[in-house]
């Protein structure tokens, strides 16, 4: 006769040192985003707001508001942090006392992991334009069909990241491949804070190696695309336009819309004459805009990128100088080859921070969240203060 025993224990899925990290980092959130002052600080700026004379200049009532959104976000994001943390260490005692299951306190735990990760993240992007929303330009590169399908690759990857991040992708002005792909494309990710602190590192050239469907002979190719990322602005920042250095064509706009398309010069095209202040050399910035079929707002928009990429140029100086200044700090590279994705080997590997996955898929069905933060630890940006 065999008689089995049965031993029911108390340990979870967690340890009591996962708890303890959660806890701690917690705690260390508390201090390094100053709750305490934020919390003073957004009473007193809401308070602020309730003058009576508060929408008196509307500009200035704007950009205030927008001060007191993002202290609050701070806050809010703390406060899910601790309220989960709390319910962990509430669940990891109560499964002693079989309160709670072993599946209710993992539960708990991966959403205060996830909750603190995304909060240290945030707190990762300092430089004064992350919270701003972002323009985002793919240029396919040198050779073909090739290159332009692999551009119009990398604007599929970045719409899926931005629709899973709750963000609205425009497309502002996009320019067909000759047989397959786009030559380029312009978006503007739109609806939610810190698209640019994030796609900023986006920045540079992208390689794709594979076997190309488009080679008869089933040749391994590598193909090229760059990536810009700027901030985009909004009324509340103001960026100098010389009128005397502007001009503008119209033109018909190519692709859906029937007859109309071809009676109706809705697309423009906007050219400016940019002085570099360090250099004094010019350069002519060219931007089309088809996004409507109404060509007053399709130069409405132009203005906005023109005012963005003006901006970016001024904000590029400025953390240039900065790393000049600022000992062992590397230089920033705007135009240098940033990531290789290499179908075949089933490998994406980024050569700025030697982080790679072999899960190449997911990558191209934008979950680059891990790229996105192994750089922004890397390379962290400490501007002046938001």
């Amino acid at each position: 006769m065999v008689i089995c025993i049965l031993i029911r224990t108390f340990a979870p899925m967690i340890t009591q040192d996962q708890l303890k990290d959660v806890l701690e980092r917690a705690d260390a959130l508390h201090r390094y985003l100053e709750i305490d002052k934020k919390k003073i600080e957004y009473e007193e700026e809401d308070l602020r707001t309730q003058a009576p004379d508060f929408w008196e200049d509307r500009k200035r009532a704007e950009e205030e508001m927008k001060k007191v959104k993002g202290i609050k976000k701070w806050l809010d994001g703390y406060k899910e942090v601790r309220t989960l943390a709390d319910e962990l260490q509430l669940a990891f005692d109560f499964f002693k006392d079989e309160m709670v299951t072993e599946e209710e306190v993992d539960d708990t735990y991966a959403k205060a992991i996830q909750a603190i990760e995304d909060l240290e993240l945030k707190n990762m992007l300092r430089q004064k334009e992350d919270p701003m929303e972002a323009v985002l330009k793919i240029n396919s590169g040198a050779g073909g069909t090739e290159a332009q399908d692999w551009a119009s690759m990398l604007m599929r990857m970045y719409m899926r990241w931005a629709e899973a991040h709750g963000y609205k992708v425009t497309i502002s002005n996009l320019l067909d491949g000759d047989e397959a792909g786009i030559k380029s494309v312009t978006m503007q990710i739109e609806g939610g804070d810190y698209a640019y602190g994030y796609l900023k590192s986006e920045n540079g050239v992208h390689r794709l190696v594979r076997v190309s469907p488009f080679n008869a002979q089933g040749k391994r190719m590598t193909s090229f695309a760059s990536v810009f990322v700027s901030p985009l602005v909004d009324d509340t920042i103001e960026v100098y336009v010389d009128p005397a250095k502007l001009s503008w064509d119209t033109f018909r706009s190519s692709g859906a819309g029937g007859q109309n398309v071809n009676k109706v010069e809705s697309g423009v095209r906007l050219r400016y004459w940019y002085t570099d202040p360090d250099t004094g050399e010019e350069e002519e910035i060219l931007i089309e805009n088809t996004e409507t079929r109404d060509q007053p707002k399709n130069k409405e928009r132009a203005l906005t990128l023109l005012r963005s990429q003006l901006y970016d140029r001024a904000m590029k100086k400025r953390l240039e100088a900065q790393a000049k200044i600022e000992a062992g700090k590397k230089k920033i590279e705007w135009g240098s080859q940033i990531r290789s994705y290499v179908f075949d080997d089933r490998r994406v590997k980024d050569h700025r921070t030697n982080y790679q996955t072999t899960d190449v898929d997911a990558v191209m069905n934008g979950k680059i969240d891990d790229f996105i933060k192994a750089y922004l630890m890397e390379f962290p940006v400490n501007d002046e203060e938001q």
